[in-house]
């Protein structure tokens, strides 16, 4: 019985809904071990991870070769179970890696070494880093935000163990997306239950955020990511966010305002015969250029991209394209960029496929030239580079897949098993007021404690 899911209070009012129920449950404790490949551009273009299962794989694009992580390899600078979050800072002088062993990690990339191990009380499911690298945010499953101050790096630093303190917290919901504001005034935290919060960053974040700046409210299913726009005529930005709705939409996150609305859904739901589900078309992964002009976002069981155009002077986002992948069925589960190239990093894959000896598949794929809409380019103007073309060529993809060939039958299934994952992670189940029980009574952090006695 995991002690990570917030329980849920709906009442089921049938025998038979209450059968299914626990039947679906069962099912579903099966699939969420299914995790989604990520992967994350150093800002400055320096180097590029990817996170498979439980391995951090780096690849250095200035020396052409792969990151050895820790000391040899070491376990102790090892993640144990599946990586849900990485992240670089804005820097790029520190990237964060943390997920289901309930242990973030901090790593210096220049030289690449651990500096901080954090275990937390929780499995952990998003990551965010000050602009200035003083401080690492992290959220978990149970919805509540955690900050971690670091100290100054010195040469040599062996791994310090660092404990974080509560920061501010959703009442039991499971936080998606975490990021700052890019005047670092705001931290933002979306979660599972529609919600997107606001709240100012405190000067003294270790005594916890208190004060709320504004609620974006509007999304119908579960906020899944969030970015921001931002240019040199409009510095603070704006807030984009994407979610189970099927819709991308802009915020003036100072006061909650919801801008303009993006249906994706309808854009894709042209060409897919199949997609009556509203979770169908669930929006996974978005991404933005660092001009502000574009923005990048993944879509379930949609094989490549759909590209966006942010107007930021008149508030409004529309639909350019549809990047289609075709030749493979890639789905993308993450996405990346840095602000000094035009490259979009993506990479679809996921851990512990069932069925198949594979015990991770990642497949990183390239596309540049997307900005190049503004300057008046053409409509073909993107380019999705072949395996050849791609940065340091063989050697990097070998090292952030583990393997240059992956069967296309492989393909399809890991492209199955992350859709059910992410359903099964985002979307609230419903229990039964048996079921419901069940679960208190089974819950880790109740076992080995003695009721109160009665007087």
């Amino acid at each position: 019985m995991e002690d990570d899911e917030p329980l849920n209070t709906t009442e089921d009012t049938t025998t038979t809904t209450n059968n299914n129920n626990n039947n679906n449950n069962n099912k579903e404790a099966l699939e969420t071990e299914v995790a989604p490949a990520l992967i994350s551009a150093h800002p400055a273009h320096h180097s590029v991870a990817v996170a498979v299962g439980c391995e951090l794989r780096v690849f250095d694009l200035r020396e052409s070769g792969p990151v050895t992580l820790g000391a040899n390899s070491n376990e102790a600078f090892n993640h144990k179970e599946s990586i849900r979050a990485i992240r670089y800072g804005a820097k790029g002088k520190i990237l964060v890696s943390a997920g289901d062993d309930k242990v973030v990690k901090i790593w210096a990339t220049d030289p690449w070494r651990c500096l901080y191990s954090v275990a937390t009380e929780k499995k952990v499911s998003a990551v965010a880093i000050s602009d200035n690298g003083q401080f690492v945010c992290y959220a978990d499953k149970f919805g509540t935000v955690w900050v971690v101050e670091l100290d100054e790096f010195v040469e040599n630093q062996v791994l310090v163990q660092k404990k974080g303190s509560p920061l501010l917290s959703h009442y039991c919901s499971i936080i998606t997306s975490l990021e700052f504001s890019p005047d670092g005034q705001f931290i933002i935290t979306a979660d599972r239950d529609f919600k997107i919060r606001v709240s100012v960053f405190p000067k003294k974040p270790l005594n916890g955020a208190h004060e709320i700046q504004s609620y974006c409210l509007g999304h119908t299913e579960f906020v899944s990511c969030l970015a921001f726009v931002y240019n040199q005529d409009c510095p603070q930005g704006y807030l984009v966010s994407g979610s189970g709705d099927a819709t991308v939409r802009l915020w003036d996150y100072a006061s909650g305002l919801l801008l303009h609305t993006c249906d994706v859904g309808s854009q894709v739901g042209n060409q897919e015969a199949n997609g009556s589900e509203s979770n169908h078309y669930a929006v996974t992964d978005l991404c933005t250029s660092s001009d502000g002009s574009s923005i990048c976002v993944a879509v379930q069981s949609v094989p490549g991209i759909l590209l966006l155009s942010s107007y930021l002077s008149a508030k409004t986002l529309s639909v350019i394209r549809v990047v289609s992948i075709t030749g493979e069925d890639f789905i993308p589960t993450s996405l990346g960029t840095s602000l000094t190239s035009d490259f979009l990093w993506m990479v679809m894959g996921v851990s512990n496929l069932p069925g198949f000896n594979a015990s991770s598949l990642a497949r990183v794929r390239l596309i540049t030239d997307l900005t190049k809409h503004n300057s008046g380019a053409g409509d073909n103007h993107y380019n999705i580079l072949e395996d050849k073309q791609v940065p340091c060529g063989e050697q990097l993809l070998q090292h952030l897949q583990g393997s240059l060939s992956i069967d296309k039958d492989v393909f399809s299934a890991a492209a199955e098993a992350v859709k059910t994952s992410m359903r099964n992670l985002l979307i609230k189940k419903q229990y039964s007021s048996e079921r419901r029980e069940f679960r208190k009574r089974g819950r880790n952090d109740k076992k080995g404690k003695r009721s109160p006695k009665k007087f």
